[in-house]
């Protein structure tokens, strides 16, 4: 069988799924790893055992007598670059996109190239530290010069998967679009302060999306593809099997919503909001939203089992209850206090304590907290629609399994309609159809794709 091998790539799972010529899932691997510690002691992927575990998988698939792999692609998160040398090895740790900028590092950055209200406008990016991956690259410049002397290029984390098995250092939009603060969206340029800075020599030659190399494994030749940012990869399927405008929300540790069908480019209220520009895989702009919603989730978890004695997965099994529902429609200002996340309006995130104890149950606390983070979805949701007149939506990723945050989210959201898409829908998926672009026509796609979206959400 002629299969297509992808690498989905996430911060807690890694994946490794096949594809037939139909896109339907045909062998799939799941695995976790135990993060390890960078050089400064932050929490880090383990770099090393990502690599030995991505080359072992591919092995074991290319060896098995069932596949034929013709091509191979990756979807990772973004926010992420590996430092390579000149002979391909890693010149540091894979740092986490939440570990702290040191105070006052951002300071003299913007005295130069600010104001920051500016900056963040030309790059359509808020200002995150270590989320903009380009201030990663500016941090090890004065903070580790010994370490950035040794670098050769400077590969988003897709990339450098692709590096892994294709021996060539590229760069695509959709990872340099994705707050980095490296890209002038209206100049369609690297920004000035990267060329200031001497550090456009490291980045590798931009080439589009879907661009593939041929590389031979053994007897096999295969076409091994640039990578794909995780979210843009998700929103690829949906706009080549859709004829008319539509909103993206795909749901994860970070939740995505994507709008490209607008020109409209954020400004500073919308930055503050955690509300930006990535690019797909053709350049152009994408609006987008962004809300910690499944790690303010994993929080909560934690929190309400150990609140009311319950084990960690009891959160898994909540089913909706009606009477549960009817209470709470007495509660009109929020309770939850977020750990990860910020309301809008709020300058800082309060350090109030939730009153847990004005529930009854963990299952009444889980119905509220489902309440409040699918109000807080739909906020970050209108945010991506702007000015746009769009009313379709779908949503992927982790969240459409849980049945109570999609019926909250549609009673916010009257008027829309709501679909839900199965699983392997999303980036692993998108990868797969990048690495097909130039033999696959949109026709094909929207026969074989379009069945899979039939789940209507409903209140």
């Amino acid at each position: 069988m002629d299969v297509t091998a992808i690498f989905d790539i996430g911060k807690t799972n890694k994946k490794f799924f096949l594809f037939d010529s139909a896109f339907r899932e045909v062998h799939r691997v799941y695995s976790r790893f135990e993060e390890t510690k960078d050089d400064d002691g932050d929490a880090c992927d383990d770099l090393q055992r990502l690599t030995e575990w991505m080359r072992d998988t591919f092995a074991e698939a290319l060896a098995d007598p069932r596949f034929n792999i013709r091509r191979l692609n990756f979807s990772t998160y973004g926010a992420s670059f590996v430092h390579i040398d000149e002979g391909g090895k890693p010149v540091t740790p894979l740092y986490n996109y939440l570990k702290p900028m040191p105070e006052g590092m951002l300071q003299p950055f913007m005295e130069q190239y600010g104001p920051s209200a500016a900056w963040q406008a030309q790059t359509a990016s808020p200002l995150m530290g270590m989320l903009n991956s380009g201030l990663q690259l500016y941090w090890l410049k004065y903070q580790k010069p010994e370490e950035f002397a040794r670098i050769r290029w400077s590969l988003h984390f897709s990339q450098y998967c692709a590096y892994l098995f294709s021996g060539k250092a590229l760069t695509e939009y959709t990872s340099l679009g994705c707050h980095t603060g490296l890209w002038h969206f209206k100049e369609k340029d690297y920004h000035r302060w990267v060329y200031k800075e001497d550090l456009d020599h490291l980045m590798p030659p931009l080439c589009p999306t879907t661009t593939a190399t041929a590389v031979r494994f053994g007897e096999q030749e295969v076409m091994v593809g640039v990578g794909i940012h995780d979210s843009s990869a998700a929103l690829l399927p949906y706009i080549l099997a859709n004829e008319e405008p539509f909103l993206l929300l795909s749901t994860g540790t970070w939740s995505i919503a994507l709008n490209a069908f607008s020109t409209q480019l954020p400004d500073e209220d919308d930055l503050a909001n955690d509300c930006l520009n990535f690019l797909r895989v053709d350049g152009m702009p994408v609006r987008a939203a962004r809300l910690f919603l499944g790690n303010e989730y994993k929080i909560w978890a934690h929190k309400l089992a150990q609140h009311y004695g319950k084990p960690y997965e009891t959160h898994r099994n909540v089913a909706f209850d009606p009477g549960i529902h009817q209470q709470l429609q007495s509660l009109t200002e929020p309770v939850f206090q977020w750990e990860s996340i910020r309301r809008p309006g709020e300058a800082t995130r309060h350090s109030m304590e939730t009153p847990l104890s004005r529930f009854g149950s963990y299952e009444a606390a889980y119905h509220q907290l489902m309440r409040e983070l699918a109000q807080a979805q739909c906020q970050s949701l209108k945010r991506a629609q702007g000015q746009s007149d769009i009313r379709k939506l779908y949503i992927d990723g982790g969240f459409v399994d849980n049945a109570i945050f999609l019926r909250y989210l549609a009673e916010a959201l009257p008027g829309y309609s709501i679909t839900t898409t199965e699983s392997p829908l999303g980036s692993a998926l998108g990868a797969a159809m990048a690495i097909h672009n130039r033999v696959v026509d949109p026709e094909f796609i929207l026969d074989h794709f379009s069945p899979q979206l039939q789940k209507p959400i409903t209140t």
